[in-house]
């Protein structure tokens, strides 16, 4: 019986981890320790920007604020195009990895600093090294199997246990932190996690036999002086557009917000219109890539929804829920745990189902599911805005509720989006195209983020409904089209 592990990702001694390869531990550790660090700063980023300054924070508009932690999450997920490409073309994913962590690390370090100016400096840095990281990781994972193995999709839905296992320590502990003691010191502690899942990946390392040790497709000698060349042009142009915006005394957050919200929908335009013209690409690869769009759209559609859980409902649970418990104030950021904890206990669940029903049911099919529960969920949310109308504060079981539908959609979704991913990528574009997967998220939650804004001047219940309702009639669509979507993936289930 042919086996579903490659030849360089075999474990010696036949070890596995939960039936799987051995290798996969050891990248979930590494993602594991990498989402406590993000999930444990965003759990609590909205709540420092928009607390008085006399609490120590920045006293953002809530507006604004959203806005920031919307193009925020989006740049995160549009540097893994660069972080795919740097991983595919000079020093391979495994390095890429390495060398991400250790920059996600300096930026936590960097927001630990108390200062205003060090939350900035601080999310520049971890979107420079989540590029690298995020991407390249989830590539490692899919070499682990055959390329249309139906065990895939169990080991996505295993390896995104462990992202949810760090989502769901994370807001317990910075949360806590931050919100009860200082804000920065919520920030420190998720400096910590990133380091402990650096010194993991350099100790686990050895398990990972072949698997994104080498470059892709990688450039040489000219070729290579050339791309470097390239893009330090687009890192000045990218310089000399600040210090003009610094100048005419534009430079300030929404106008940096809005630009980057308008760059991120132009290079997502301009990559597909490039690898669908790609002359090295073969015909099934092309319309494999026909395929993806659709499912792109509906992706960036699911998060941009989905990730307004740390924006919008994060200050929903801090100004509208009861958290009084036996006269102890939980922190508001503690409602960011019940996500992950759901998906913990679900993703096992999905994983055997996937398993079980094999390819009796499409990946477009998964993906309308997705955004039909997402739609309810913000109905739901609706309900729970409008109960708390005139100022009455609703238990956080509305918020429970809400947060329990979206994780049955995100686990219809979002690892079955991931292995869709590597299963569609044309082999030229392997790394660059999970780069792509999480540039769906970067979009969905740039134009989520403006969207957001809205919150703070429409009713809360018309806000919620009107985009509810949008994301289910979007689902339905999906489903309407999935056929069509099904023949483009050319043999791919």
């Amino acid at each position: 019986m042919p086996s579903d592990t490659p030849a360089g990702a075999r474990p010696p001694g036949g070890k596995t981890f939960f039936g799987h390869p051995r290798a996969l531990s050891t990248l979930f550790l590494t993602e594991m320790w990498e989402r406590f660090s993000f999930y444990g700063m965003r759990a609590i980023l909205v709540l420092y920007l928009t607390a008085a300054v006399a609490e120590d924070g920045l006293g953002m508009r809530e507006s604004t604020a959203n806005a920031v932690y919307g193009t925020y999450n989006a740049l995160v997920y549009l540097m893994a195009l660069p972080g795919g490409w740097v991983a595919d073309r000079l020093i391979g994913a495994r390095r890429s990895v390495l060398w991400g962590g250790v920059i996600i690390a300096a930026g936590h370090y960097v927001m630990a600093v108390p200062t205003g100016w060090s939350v900035f400096a601080g999310m520049a840095l971890i979107v420079l090294g989540t590029g690298l990281l995020k991407p390249n990781i989830s590539t490692m994972v899919g070499d682990l199997y055959e390329r249309d193995s139906p065990r895939r999709d169990a080991g996505f839905s295993i390896f995104y246990m462990g992202i949810n296992l760090g989502g769901f320590i994370a807001p317990l502990v910075c949360g806590f932190l931050g919100e009860k003691v200082n804000w920065h010191l919520g920030f420190g502690a998720a400096a910590i996690g990133m380091t402990f899942g650096v010194a993991q990946y350099v100790i686990g390392r050895r398990h990972l036999g072949d698997a994104g040790a080498r470059p892709a497709d990688p450039l040489l000698g000219a070729d290579r002086r050339r791309a470097l060349t390239r893009a330090g042009i687009g890192v000045a142009a990218l310089l000399l557009v600040l210090t003009v915006l610094a100048v005419a005394g534009l430079f300030t957050v929404n106008s940096v917000v809005n630009l980057l919200t308008v760059a991120i929908i132009v290079i997502t335009v301009g990559y597909f219109a490039r690898i669908l013209t790609d002359q090295e690409i073969s015909s099934t690869e092309r319309s494999r890539m026909k395929a993806y769009l659709w499912l792109f759209v509906f992706a960036a559609s699911f998060w941009l929804i989905y990730d307004q859980a740390g924006s919008v409902l994060n200050i929903f649970a801090a100004d509208n829920t009861d958290r009084d418990v036996l006269g102890f104030t939980f922190p508001a950021s503690w409602l960011q745990s019940v996500n992950p904890i759901l998906i913990i206990v679900g993703a096992p669940l999905f994983a055997w189902l996937w398993l079980r029903l094999g390819h009796r049911v499409s990946t477009p099919v998964k993906f309308a599911v997705g955004l039909v529960l997402n739609g309810l969920s913000f109905v739901l949310m609706a309900a729970a805005a409008r109960a708390a109308v005139g100022g009455d504060l609703v238990s956080p079981w509305w918020l429970v509720a809400v947060f329990a539908i979206q994780v049955a959609g995100e686990l219809s979704l979002s690892p079955v989006g991931l292995s869709a991913t590597t299963r569609l990528a044309p082999v030229k574009y392997a790394s660059q195209m999970m780069g792509l997967w999480f540039l769906a998220t970067a979009v969905g939650d740039a134009v989520g983020g403006q969207v957001a804004r809205l919150a703070e001047t429409w009713p809360a219940p018309t806000y919620f409904l009107t985009f509810g309702l949008a994301s289910v009639a979007l689902g339905v669509g999906a489903v309407m089209f999935s056929r069509h979507v099904s023949r483009l993936m050319a043999g791919m289930h």
